[in-house]
């Protein structure tokens, strides 16, 4: 098994400062709606790219040596890890290469796109394969892990540091799981900054990898269906990132593709936040009672969803 070491606040702060000048801080906003908790949406929909892998991406290439960047960089995403990091890479002017699973939807495509970078797509089962090889052995370049990569766990965490510093007396805060990245580094900031809040991941019933983990007590293969939440639901925790989920986190948080579709138009009606399933999927479970009562964060981790996606959520019912 891959051995990851953890990250320490030092690493996250040393982030923040690598990073600053292209990534956002965002802003930590009341949800004013009925609820058992006092929700506040950190909202990284608002990055340059629409997402936090914006965080993670920069402060890893950027921790890079020139001459490993010769042959450019590459990664594995759906989409926003690939915009994340072929914006890092135009920042530079080197090379960047994504390799996508074949149902990425078409908003992402296009932005990877527009950023300059290759794609090239695969099946689902060759691009979970490169997530656990940690590279594929036809792409050249420098491979910027999506999750299990400490300096992109390290840039993950610093939302985590501007959540304590906006909101210190924070109950709990709620991050939607795709590989753990960043929930763990988000959690690894909370810990350190504010050690009576719980960091809860937030996963979807069709594909809840980390639920299906803590009650086998390790990482399990799972069954994935398909849907609109396409930013979280992998086949499994990989293994170098399970000693950090089963310690750092409180637990995960489940909800049904409905409860994340309405807490999509939830946003947008009463907010005026776009956010793709994903980066709903947090307040599906705040608003359900699942955080807690207290001062609930919900990391709203990104908006890049399809605009025709979105047409169909926003004009179903909410009954």
């Amino acid at each position: 098994m891959r051995q990851l070491d953890p990250i320490s606040l030092a690493d996250i702060r040393e982030a923040r400062d690598r990073i600053r000048g292209t990534v956002v801080r965002t802003p930590l906003i009341r949800l004013h709606v009925d609820a058992p908790a006092e929700i506040y949406l950190k909202l990284e929909n608002l990055q340059p790219i629409g997402s936090f892998k914006l965080r993670g991406a920069t402060n890893a290439i950027r921790s890079l040596d020139p001459e490993v960047l010769q042959d450019g960089v590459y990664t594995a995403s759906a989409g926003n890890m690939a915009q994340g990091v072929a914006w890092g890479a135009r920042e530079l002017g080197v090379a960047c290469t994504v390799v996508v699973p074949d149902q990425a939807p078409r908003a992402k495509l296009d932005a990877i796109a527009r950023l300059g970078a290759t794609i090239v797509k695969v099946s689902y089962d060759d691009w979970w394969r490169c997530m656990v090889e940690h590279g594929h052995p036809d792409v050249r370049g420098r491979f910027v892990h999506p999750v299990a990569d400490r300096m992109v766990l390290a840039g993950n965490g610093t939302i985590g540091l501007e959540i304590v510093e906006d909101l210190g007396d924070v109950d709990a805060v709620l991050v939607p799981f795709g590989g753990g990245g960043l929930s763990t580094g988000i959690a690894t900031a909370v810990r350190a900054l504010a050690p009576r809040a719980t960091v809860y991941a937030c996963e979807v019933a069709t594909a809840a990898p980390l639920a299906a983990a803590l009650a086998a007590g390790k990482p399990v293969v799972i069954d994935r269906t398909p849907s609109f939440i396409d930013g979280i639901g992998g086949r499994g925790v990989l293994p170098e990132m399970w000693p950090f989920v089963s310690t750092l986190l409180a637990g995960s948080l489940v909800t049904t593709v409905d409860e994340v579709a309405a807490a999509v138009r939830l946003l947008a009606q009463r907010a005026r936040v776009v956010a793709e399933g994903a980066g709903a999927a947090s307040v599906a479970a705040a608003v359900a009672g699942k955080g807690g009562t207290g001062r609930v964060v919900c990391v709203v981790s990104g908006g890049n969803i399809d605009v025709d996606v979105l047409s169909t959520l926003l004009g179903q019912s909410s009954e």
